[in-house]
């Protein structure tokens, strides 16, 4: 979506949260602020600007999008 802000964050289909403990040094998943991108393959910090953001669909859009599909 062009007319958003887009910021790494999890409300991207491409992101995801570090699977190593204390990665940034957090220790905890309420305070990371590293994130994995699976489209960049490397961790990224969160909320720092991206230019190919892609909003993850909900369960319900995911659902509606695969029997379009068939």
């Amino acid at each position: 979506m062009k007319n958003l802000f887009n910021f790494y964050d999890l409300m991207c289909e491409y992101a995801q949260i570090p699977q190593k403990e204390g990665l940034d040094g957090s220790g905890s998943c309420r305070t990371f602020i590293a994130i994995y991108c699976n489209l960049k393959k490397t961790f990224v910090q969160k909320n720092m600007p991206c230019h190919q953001k892609s909003l993850r669909l909900s369960e319900k859009e995911t659902e509606i999008k695969k029997t379009i599909n068939k």
